[in-house]
C-alpha cells in the first residue's frame, strides 16, 4: 500500500497500512517475529492488530496470521453493509405505497427537463428526433441558419425520409434569401414542407404531439424537454396557427409588393417602430442582420420624408400606412 503522510501522534485507521508497516509485516512473517523496537515508526502494524506480543520476551512482537487478521478487519465492514441493506429494505418497503400513487398519477416520465450545454441539447434531440414516428414541427427563427446547424438538422431528418412522416418546417422570409437553407430544403426535398412569415415565435421543435423542445436562454445554450400533454398540444396548436398563416416558400409573399414605395417588410418595420422597439429587437424579431434593419428604417423615413426618428414615429401614424397591414 502507499505510504502515508506523517500526522501528529500517527494517528492510523483501520484501512491505513503504510508502506513501511507492510515492509515489517512481511519480514515478521516470514522470520516469526520482530524486533518491537523497529516497529516504532509504523505504528498502524499495532494498530490494525497485525502483530502481537511474544508471551516468551516483551522485547519481541509476533505476526498475526493475515487470514486472521483480514477477517478480523472486515468484520466491522461487512456489519455496516449487512445495516446498509436492512435500511435499504426497510426504505424500500416505506415508499412502496407511495411509489404505487405516483405510477397512477403521473404514468409519463418527467413533465420538464432542462438540458444544458449545446452537447447535451443535440444528444438529446437526436435521440428524440430518431424516435418519430408520425410528425415532426420546427420553427427556426431568423435569416439563413449557420453551415453546421444545418448539417446537424440533416443529420436528424435524412433518417426520417420515406417513413411516411408527416415534416413541417416554418422560416422567416429572410431564410428565402440563403443559399445554404435553401441548399438543405433542396437536399431533404417535398418530403419536408416549409412555409414562411414575417415573424414567428422562437426556435421550436415538436415531435409526434408528445414531446417539444425550446430554448430557455437567449444564447440557447439552455433548453427545455417539455413532455406534460398540455403544454405539448398547446405548443403544437401555436404552431398549427403560424402555419395557416404562413406562405409556401415556393410561393410568391403578397405583400412584399410594393404599395407607395413602402414594401411588407418596411411596413412591418413601422409597426415595430411605432411600438417602440429598439432597431436590434427589430431585426431580431424580423430574422435580419442589424445593418439591414436600418437600410430599411432609412429607405421608409426617406419614403415619408422624415427628417428625425421622433418624426418618423409620427409620420408612420399620420400616413395609414399599417393600416394595409389589417
Amino acid at each position: 500500500m502507499q505510504k502515508k503522510p506523517d500526522r501528529p501522534g500517527h494517528p492510523h485507521s483501520h484501512a491505513e497500512l503504510c508502506e513501511s508497516g507492510g515492509e515489517l509485516y512481511a519480514t515478521a512473517l516470514r522470520t516469526g517475529r520482530i524486533a518491537r523496537s523497529e516497529v516504532s515508526e509504523a505504528p498502524c502494524l499495532l494498530d490494525l492488530s497485525l502483530l502481537h506480543p511474544d508471551p516468551d520476551d516483551a522485547q519481541w512482537l509476533r505476526p498475526v496470521p493475515p487470514s486472521a487478521a483480514l477477517a478480523q478487519l472486515l468484520q466491522p465492514i461487512e456489519r455496516e453493509i449487512l445495516d446498509r441493506r436492512r435500511l435499504t429494505v426497510e426504505l424500500s418497503d416505506a415508499f412502496e405505497p407511495f411509489m404505487a400513487i405516483s405510477a397512477q398519477e403521473s404514468p409519463t416520465t418527467h413533465a420538464i427537463t432542462v438540458l444544458e450545454g449545446i452537447d447535451r441539447i443535440n444528444t438529446t434531440l437526436d435521440r428524440v428526433v430518431a424516435n418519430c414516428t408520425r410528425e415532426l414541427l420546427t420553427v427556426q427563427p431568423g435569416g439563413g441558419r449557420p453551415a453546421h446547424a444545418l448539417s446537424e438538422a440533416l443529420g436528424r431528418v435524412t433518417p426520417l425520409l420515406g417513413r411516411g412522416i408527416r415534416m413541417r418546417t416554418l422560416y422567416q422570409h429572410t431564410a428565402r434569401h440563403t443559399e445554404l437553407t435553401l441548399a438543405y430544403l433542396e437536399h431533404v426535398g417535398p418530403e419536408v414542407q416549409v412555409r414562411t412569415l414575417e415573424e414567428i415565435i422562437d426556435r421550436l421543435i415538436v415531435v409526434d404531439r408528445e414531446v417539444a423542445f425550446i430554448p430557455a436562454r437567449q444564447d440557447r445554450q439552455i433548453a427545455l424537454e417539455l413532455r406534460h400533454p398540455g403544454l405539448v398540444t398547446y405548443l403544437a396548436n401555436v404552431f398549427d396557427q403560424f402555419w395557416r398563416l404562413a406562405v409556401p416558400i415556393k410561393a410568391e409573399i403578397p405583400y412584399d409588393l410594393k404599395t407607395d414605395d413602402i414594401s411588407g417588410v418596411q411596413r412591418s418595420i413601422a409597426r415595430l417602430l411605432v411600438e417602440g422597439h429598439v432597431d436590434e429587437a427589430i431585426a431580431r424579431r424580423l430574422g435580419m442582420n442589424v445593418r439591414t434593419c436600418r437600410a430599411h428604417i432609412a429607405k421608409l423615413a426617406a419614403a415619408l420624408g422624415s427628417g428625425s426618428r421622433a418624426q418618423l414615429g409620427y409620420l408612420i401614424a399620420q400616413s395609414g400606412i399599417l393600416e394595409q397591414d389589417r
